[in-house]
């Protein structure tokens, strides 16, 4: 499985902390040390930040080749507050790095030829210049596409979130997000099974997941429903326990697991993420009993 990630690479910036994040990041992070794959095309700053960057995804293993180094603007952060349950509130800058991602022939190349699955969505969309390198990679026939909305703050409109769902072969979405994609394009009473079926059948997707935080949740796949209630965890920090649902989804799906497998293996991988500082381990230990769960040796 060679799985690719395009999108933002950030600094969460806590009130005493700053930790490295951005879901296309985070989301590959957890794929590499999974299946020892995957690769991320991103753009961080010629800045202290940008080198920290670089300097922990090299520590981490990850191919740093396909980050691109802006000396114009700045890397990506994101100011979070985290409510009483752990739950964050981003609050991203703008004009940063991440909206300035080029598509080089080197891109090209790891897109088209050394690549089974590409990630996205829609932050870093945001800009014209990454919309447009994002987008244009669209329509490979030979890839399965992956995305992961993550609906940011007012970083979207209609025609973002369209040309991700025309693009996209199996989606994940959070309970929220479900409810804004029924305002903005179904626009009937809601009901999380309904639209879910119009989104699959409107955009020809074959599998959509809606998370609910500590209530587990639904994929929708062949026309049924699969729903799973997660187990109680310490919540210490929920950052990045999306993403890490999204890498256990997406090693799943490509795997071919049945849907319940998935759908528990994911919300259990999210929940480990739960009980830790951010949203990347520090270190390897919560990855080996999930590979072995997996398949991946």
């Amino acid at each position: 499985m060679k799985i690719t990630s395009i999108g933002e690479i950030l600094f969460d910036l806590f009130p005493n902390h700053k930790k490295l994040g951005g879901a296309p990041l985070n989301f590959i992070f957890h794929i590499h040390k999974l299946t020892g794959e995957g690769n991320i095309i991103s753009r961080v700053g010629k800045d202290i930040l940008g080198t920290k960057a670089v300097d922990e995804i090299k520590f981490a293993g990850l191919n740093t080749d396909y980050i691109q180094i802006d000396r114009i603007h700045p890397t990506g952060v994101a100011n979070v507050m985290l409510d009483e349950d752990g739950n964050p509130e981003f609050e991203i800058d703008v004009e940063r790095a991440f909206d300035f991602i080029e598509v080089t022939d080197e891109v090209k190349h790891l897109v088209n030829n050394e690549t089974n699955c590409l990630y996205f969505g829609t932050l870093a969309q945001r800009s014209e210049t990454s919309r447009n390198s994002i987008q244009s990679l669209f329509n490979n026939r030979d890839l399965k596409y992956f995305c992961d909305l993550n609906l940011r703050n007012d970083f979207y409109d209609e025609e973002i979130v369209e040309a991700s769902l025309k693009a996209a072969d199996f989606l994940k979405v959070n309970y929220k997000e479900m409810g804004l994609l029924n305002d903005l394009l179904i626009q009937i009473d809601y009901n999380t099974e309904k639209v879910a079926f119009e989104l699959m059948e409107q955009f020809n997707i074959s599998m959509i997941a809606v998370t609910r935080g500590k209530d587990g949740s639904t994929i929708f796949e062949n026309g049924k429903r699969y729903d799973y209630t997660s187990i109680d965890v310490k919540v210490k920090d929920t950052t990045g326990a999306g993403d890490a649902f999204a890498s256990m989804l997406c090693l799943g799906y490509l795997q071919g697991l049945e849907i319940n497998r998935i759908n528990k293996l994911a919300n259990d991988f999210a929940g480990e993420i739960c009980m830790i500082d951010g949203a990347i381990p520090k270190n390897d230990r919560i990855y080996d009993n999930f590979r072995e769960l997996i398949g991946i040796y």
